[in-house]
């Protein structure tokens, strides 16, 4: 993600006429790289971002007269150059998700209200009074909820009530959750499960894999019992005590049954070896998308996403997230192991919402950061001329303050 970003950089100073002397992966002292033009491409000691630097780039720099320097050029010029970094992750994140959708993209069920499927005891769902059953008509202000926007809205309003709709047997009643701050992720959640309980993975070797069970197939029962949740399949797998059961999934239009004797991993514990609903908490159909729509798709996802960011944003400021949702280099690498072993398709779905976030973050209007030196060209260009050297150099200095704050938190949230 560094080197796409620093690259859009690179080129876009390049084009404009303006020297780079280094591009940089990592801060601190050159450990080894080489000299190609006038640009010494080096990895440098501390993995924790990158750089280019470029001819008189720097308030006050001495080679700022000469032609081929950043300060030398026009404002809109710079800007450019600013705005190439993050651009070139924007552009990466689309590119994936086009690329990723024309492969496989997961359509939601969305047929009718959503179903309860499943509640946590002791969760907020269970405070609330709602039942495994129940139709999710209404949450917050919105009738009809989608999926997506019962998860986004349960993430970013924890500790505040929201009103729920649900039908129950024919009759509507109208509740009030209050979703719980997670502790550990620092969202809002609410303890419900909702749609198909749906085999996400099959582990290989595994009692499930061997008796033929798939990726997308549904629970339907387990020994004639009924599966209406994830603690059911646990159940109902448990309590067979190791004796060969008769597992009955939906797979496309088709009921199928399968007698899958299950694995001992403990005294009283059992398993078949599938993981149920954790890629997609909500019924889905992995199908392909033709190039033109796949794109429209990235498009809207980007889109969403970007919003959702600023949505998290606003939360934090109102205390309805966490700080705690905030991940750094370390939290980044744990859930990059964690995709790669999902796949690879979950892997560059990961990269493409971590290059959003990078752009995203690279705008935002702290000095020192792109968006602050785009920030400060915009004024420049509405006031016709240059800010004061004092009044840059402070504004760096609390923009370096506030981006060590920022990285102190996230390598906090990361190791705690």
């Amino acid at each position: 993600m560094i080197i796409v970003h620093e690259l859009g950089h690179f080129w876009a100073a390049l084009a404009v006429g303006i020297r780079v002397e280094t591009f940089s992966i990592g801060f601190g002292p050159r450990l080894f790289g080489f000299k190609r033009g006038d640009t010494d491409f080096r990895l440098s000691l501390i993995p924790l971002g990158g750089y280019v630097r470029m001819q008189g780039d720097q308030p006050g720099d001495e080679q700022a007269l000469d032609p081929r320097s950043f300060q030398a050029k026009a404002r809109w010029q710079r800007a450019i150059v600013i705005m190439a970094g993050p651009l070139m992750n924007i552009l990466l994140a689309i590119v994936l998700l086009t690329g990723l959708y024309m492969y496989n993209f997961p359509k939601v069920d969305e047929s009718g209200p959503p179903v309860v499927t499943e509640i946590e005891p002791g969760s907020a769902a269970a405070s609330a009074g709602v039942h495994v059953g129940d139709r999710i008509v209404q949450f917050g202000d919105k009738a009809n909820p989608t999926l997506d926007y019962l998860a986004n809205e349960a993430m970013l309003n924890g500790n505040h009530a929201m009103n729920v709709g649900i039908l129950r047997s024919g009759q509507r009643l109208n509740l009030s959750v209050t979703p719980q701050i997670d502790p550990k992720r620092g969202i809002g959640v609410i303890g419900w499960g909702y749609g198909n309980i749906e085999i996400a993975k099959v582990e290989a070797g595994e009692p499930a894999d061997k008796a033929g069970l798939k990726v997308g197939d549904i629970f339907l029962s387990i020994d004639q019992h009924p599966v209406v949740s994830l603690t059911s399949v646990r159940d109902l797998v448990g309590a067979s005590n190791g004796k060969p059961i008769d597992v009955e999934v939906r797979r496309q239009a088709a009921a199928l049954h399968f007698l899958i004797t299950p694995a001992k991993i403990s005294d009283s514990h059992y398993r078949i070896g599938v993981t149920n609903g954790e890629s997609y908490p909500f019924p889905v159909k992995m199908i392909k998308l033709p190039f033109n729509e796949a794109f429209s798709q990235s498009l809207r996802e980007n889109r969403e996403n970007t919003v959702l960011v600023f949505e998290f944003l606003r939360g934090m400021v109102q205390r309805r997230v966490s700080l705690k949702t905030m991940s750094g280099p370390v939290g980044i690498a744990k859930a990059s192991a964690d995709m790669y072993d999902k796949g690879m398709w979950y892997y560059l779905g990961l990269m493409s919402a971590v290059s959003l976030n990078l752009a995203i973050f690279n705008l935002l209007p702290i000095p020192i950061l792109d968006g602050g030196t785009l920030l400060l060209l915009f004024i420049e260009m509405l006031l016709q001329r240059e800010v004061s050297m004092a009044v840059k150099e402070t504004a760096l200095k609390l923009g370096f303050v506030l981006l060590m704050m920022v990285v102190v938190l996230v390598f906090y949230n990361d190791l705690t």
